[in-house]
Parts: C-alpha cells; sequence; structure tokens
C-alpha cells in the first residue's frame, strides 16, 4: 500500500501496475475499504491494471474534521491520477463510489474510457434518513447499525451460505473511523445528481441489484432515460453486488470494457 497527500487530504491507495495499456480505478462504498475489491483483482489483472483507494475518512485514508462533499471525493480521484501520471481510466464505483463516478462523468469526463456505476442513484435516500443515521452512530457507534447494514448489503441466502466472508466486511464496517463514516454520510445526503445526470456522455454502465432496497430498480431506470450512451445489466444481489455475485460482476466489467 502507499499513500499521496493531496491538496486537501492523504489517501491510501494500492495501484498494481501490471503494464497493461488500460487502468480500471475502483471505489469503495460507505463504511468498507479497498479491500472490497479484492475478488475483482485476479481475473481483471490478466488484461488490466488496477488502481484501489482509500475513500476519504475510510480505511488507512486520512480522517479530517467536518463534512465531505462527493466534488471533494472526485477531486481525490483526479490528484491520484495525475500523481501517478494516468491520463485516462476506466472507473468503477459502488454506491457512495458510484456518486463519486458520477460527478466525475459530469466534471471531468476527459478523464475517463468508460464509467461503471453499480448499486447507486442519483439521489441516495433522503436527507431525514441521514441524519437519522449519523445522530444514531454518533450516540451509540457503528456496532448499534450492523444487523441493519448486513441486511441492506447482502440477501439472507448469501448471509446463511457465506457466514464468515460476511462477517469479515462486517468487522471492516464496525473499523471504519466514525468521523470518516458520519463525515461520508453527510456527502451521501447532499449529494443529489438528478438534474445534471444527461451530460454524462462517456459509455457507461449500470449494475443493479435485484435484491437491493438501498438503490433500487426504479434509481437504475432512471439513469437508463436520462444517460445518453447506457447499458443497465442486473444481477440477483443485494447492496454489496460486487462481493455476492463476484464471478459475474466480474465478467460484466469485462464485457462492458471490451465492447
Amino acid at each position: 500500500m502507499s499513500e499521496i497527500k493531496t491538496h486537501t487530504t492523504q489517501l491510501n491507495y494500492v495501484f498494481d501496475d501490471f503494464k497493461k495499456e488500460q487502468t480500471i480505478v475502483f471505489s469503495n462504498s460507505l463504511g468498507t475499504d479497498l479491500s472490497m475489491w479484492d475478488k475483482q483483482v485476479g481475473l481483471l489483472g490478466l488484461e488490466y491494471n488496477i488502481l484501489r483507494y482509500d475513500t476519504r475518512g475510510h480505511g488507512k485514508s486520512e480522517v479530517l474534521t467536518g463534512e465531505y462533499t462527493i466534488e471533494m471525493m472526485g477531486k481525490d480521484v483526479l490528484e491520484l491520477l495525475d500523481f501517478l501520471k494516468i491520463d485516462k481510466v476506466h472507473f468503477c464505483g459502488l454506491s457512495i463510489g458510484g456518486l463519486t463516478g458520477q460527478w466525475l462523468g459530469i466534471h471531468a469526463p476527459q478523464r475517463l474510457n468508460k464509467l461503471i456505476l453499480s448499486n447507486t442513484a442519483a439521489k441516495i435516500g433522503n436527507t431525514e434518513a441521514w441524519n437519522t443515521r449519523i445522530e444514531t452512530v454518533l450516540q451509540n457507534g457503528l456496532k448499534s447499525i450492523v444487523s441493519g447494514t448486513q441486511e441492506r448489503w447482502f440477501t439472507p441466502e448469501f448471509v446463511a451460505e457465506n457466514r464468515a466472508e460476511v462477517d469479515t466486511v462486517l468487522t471492516k464496517f464496525t473499523q471504519t473511523p466514525l468521523e470518516g463514516y458520519v463525515a461520508s454520510c453527510a456527502a451521501v445526503r447532499d449529494a443529489d445528481f438528478t438534474d445534471e445526470i444527461y451530460k454524462i456522455s462517456v459509455p457507461t454502465l449500470i449494475i443493479s441489484g435485484t435484491e437491493d432496497a438501498v438503490t433500487t430498480a426504479n434509481d437504475a431506470k432512471f439513469f437508463k432515460e436520462r444517460v445518453p450512451n447506457l447499458t443497465l445489466f442486473t444481477v440477483e444481489a443485494a447492496h454489496i453486488s460486487n462481493i455476492e455475485k463476484a464471478d459475474d460482476f466480474t465478467k460484466l466489467l469485462i464485457e462492458f470494457i471490451k465492447n
């Protein structure tokens, strides 16, 4: 793992430079870190360089005081690419990572080859729900919402068959710096690209989970109706589809990038 100091924060990242022509950037979801993409590295690494990073306030990246914005997160990506001297990438983000991807698609399309937005929405949730979550975790800690997080992230069938893997992911969740988690909740709460996603012009793939109650099929349909150069696929999974349906997810990425 490596670190860079941007203009505003310090980011932890892993750059697997396999000496390929193209690079894929992965952006993690709220309450996870770059390890959430471990299942994608093996197969994708045969054909692409892979850049993963911990979103600010997560993993080993710096935890800054105050609320974050998706713009901050998008600019973190651009500074990371500049630091590594990578001109254009394929970008894949899940949930809050998908919000970051939307910002990049709208504001920095010149840095993107293709864009993958997974289990995300132009507007995720509502202000009241996010404020309630922020208040809950500030008072009671992240362990107080582990049960609800499991229900949102994975289907009961996956949990029953993969208990150890789920526990590993949830342990990572509880280890997320509380201040970073709350600041990132504020970023999701305040992000609304409803009136801007039509500006995304790069080839875009939406991956939606059939059992995802957080970012639903209707959210995916909203993209389909407004983003001009868009492909939509669904997988039989809840919110963290790249883990629950890792093989299907990875194959979708390869097929989309190659075509």
